[in-house]
């Protein structure tokens, strides 16, 4: 497995140092699953839930939190995110609100990190929206589909849905 980077020679948590990589321009792409009843979900993609226009809310509070995940996640490195956007798209059938995030930099160190906090607190703010018209809301997986820049481009296999 190789040696663990967070660790010192102690074994002590620490950030990584990152000061003798090479900049290159770095992009990740997440997402998160929110699962409820589909009159619930037929609000959120009607805009008329009690609390408001929910995907809206939780675009906003997913690009908010991309830029504060240094500030949330201890080890990670604040970055200066060049882009960051999520996306709700809203399967009223299914009763599934789909959250994905793109986040960018050019730096030394990738921005999966940003990019699964965006769909995580975008995907706590559905759920935080819709709670008072259903308790029974699950939220994940938050997932990462890919990475690219730094050593390796990495892209997650997602499996197709069957009709």
């Amino acid at each position: 497995m190789g040696e663990l980077s967070h660790l010192d020679d102690a074994g002590r948590a620490r950030m990584v140092d990152v000061s003798a990589k090479t900049e290159s321009v770095r992009r990740a792409v997440a997402r998160a699953l929110v699962r409820m009843d589909p009159a619930t979900a037929d609000a959120v993609a009607r805009g008329d839930a009690p609390k408001g226009d929910v995907a809206s809310t939780a675009r906003i509070a997913g690009i908010q939190a991309a830029k504060r995940t240094a500030d949330l996640i201890p080890l990670c490195h604040p970055l200066a995110l060049s882009f960051i956007d999520v996306s709700v798209e809203v399967d009223a059938t299914a009763g599934e609100v789909l959250l994905s995030a793109e986040a960018r930099t050019t730096g030394q160190t990738g921005v999966e990190m940003e990019a699964m906090t965006a769909c995580a607190v975008a995907a706590l703010t559905v759920y935080d929206m819709v709670k008072g018209m259903e308790r029974g809301v699950e939220i994940g997986p938050v997932s990462l589909l890919e990475k690219t820049g730094g050593k390796r481009d990495w892209r997650r296999e997602i499996p197709t849905r069957r009709a």
